[in-house]
């Protein structure tokens, strides 16, 4: 690859991350949901709505530490986004639910991400989605190693 495209390329990537951390903030905090934050937010997206969560598989999916989780948890839980219950089959483990309110969180931001991927797929076939696809899990894979 040419120094040229590789360099492109940086830059490119630089000014998608800020365009795409800078538009999930204008699209999803919104005046309904103006007293979380961004990080609030995907909290809400790790807990889900699927079924409880406890604490240590949200602070995984999300690679942070349980006490730093429980922070922001208090936060969440004091705004009225989650609740916390005790689990009945092991008292020591804690789970998260969201309530209404964090439901109707998480449902807005999952609209934005599809509508999001929905633009950039919008003109690929299927051989580039299968690229483009292969390039993500690339940039994962580095991002997620020790030289990332």
């Amino acid at each position: 690859m040419a120094q040229r495209t590789k360099s492109s390329l940086n830059e490119l990537l630089v000014n998608l991350f800020n365009h795409v951390m800078d538009a999930e903030s204008k699209a999803i905090i919104t005046e309904e949901f103006s007293d979380i934050t961004n990080n609030d937010m995907h909290i809400i997206e790790a807990i889900g709505v699927e079924e409880p969560r406890n604490m240590s598989l949200i602070a995984r999916r999300l690679s942070v530490t349980v006490s730093t989780l429980t922070t922001n948890m208090n936060g969440l839980e004091k705004k009225g986004y989650i609740r916390r219950e005790r689990s009945r089959e092991d008292k020591r483990v804690v789970h998260v639910i969201l309530t209404p309110k964090g439901r109707e969180a998480f449902f807005h931001h999952r609209d934005f991400h599809k509508k999001m991927i929905k633009a950039i797929v919008k003109d690929l076939g299927s051989e580039e989605m299968e690229i483009l696809y292969r390039c993500l899990v690339n940039l994962n894979h580095f991002l997620e190693s020790k030289e990332g």
